[in-house]
């Protein structure tokens, strides 16, 4: 695993942003990427964008598969991931629409639409590069703690923590679903590569506990230890409680040309 501790939240974005862009290039035009949700991971697709409306990053044939949709919201809620993904990646990333997926929470046979999402990931080829946020219990998906590492796409029960802390993308907590489908750990780590993103002192447990802690089902994050190509990049928030900070410091430092990201970084 690598750990990149960057000084601030802009430069998450910027650094993150160049590795996946460093991925679309080196894979191709129909190169297929994971998309997650939530707050973290915002201003690296505006990265993303920014590279893209210059001309620097093109992902017209690209294709994108979300983690997961929340359970009973009616298609078209605004904050229904399917919107949520149109808003921040497709549209601005220029995208095709058709090739954009997102779990199907509104279907009638939800143990059928799950089986349908993971033979339509296997069809597109895989997941290249999976970009990830971490919940503050470990979670990442809505795979919460006690989730088998070895899970696939399927129906999830929210925790209390986890509702809590979406209730503010909603008018009220008690709008936040109880239930969603997301891609399973398993899932997951069949993508070739991943990257993680975390900002702030909200998410420097969690952080710890993912990096540095045992593989366990209680901290589901936990699981990327044995990714055979895992990126964390966290600012110094959210790397305050990471033992090993200053190794980290120094083997990014330290990283030979042909690895880096961009030319310097």
């Amino acid at each position: 695993m690598e750990v990149v501790i960057c000084p601030d939240a802009e430069e998450v974005a910027r650094l993150a942003a160049a590795k996946v862009a460093r991925v679309v290039r080196d894979t191709g035009p129909e190169v297929v990427i994971g998309v997650a949700t939530g707050s973290s991971p915002v201003a690296l697709y505006e990265a993303l964008a920014e590279m893209v409306g210059e001309g620097g990053l093109d992902m017209a044939r690209a294709s994108a598969f979300a983690l997961d949709e929340y359970v009973g919201l009616p298609v078209g809620h605004p904050e229904s991931y399917a919107e949520v993904i149109r808003r921040t990646v497709t549209e601005p990333l220029g995208m095709d629409p058709a090739r954009v997926h997102v779990p199907h929470g509104s279907a009638s046979d939800i143990e059928a639409a799950a089986d349908e999402y993971e033979r339509a990931i296997e069809a597109a080829g895989g997941v290249d590069i999976q970009i990830l946020g971490v919940g503050s219990n470990g979670h990442v998906g809505f795979n919460e703690p006690t989730s088998s590492l070895a899970s696939r796409t399927r129906i999830k029960t929210l925790t209390a923590r986890t509702r809590f802390d979406n209730a503010r993308f909603f008018a009220s907590a008690d709008q936040v679903p109880t239930h969603c489908l997301t891609q399973g750990l398993g899932t997951i780590m069949a993508a070739r590569q991943v990257l993680l993103v975390a900002q702030g002192e909200g998410k420097a447990d969690a952080v710890a506990k993912l990096v540095e802690g045992p593989i366990t089902a209680m901290v589901p994050g936990s699981v990327l230890q044995l990714h055979r190509f895992a990126t964390v990049i966290v600012d110094e928030d959210a790397a305050a409680r990471l033992t090993l900070a200053a190794y980290y410091r120094e083997t990014f430092e330290r990283k030979p040309d042909w690895q880096r990201y961009l030319r310097g970084i």
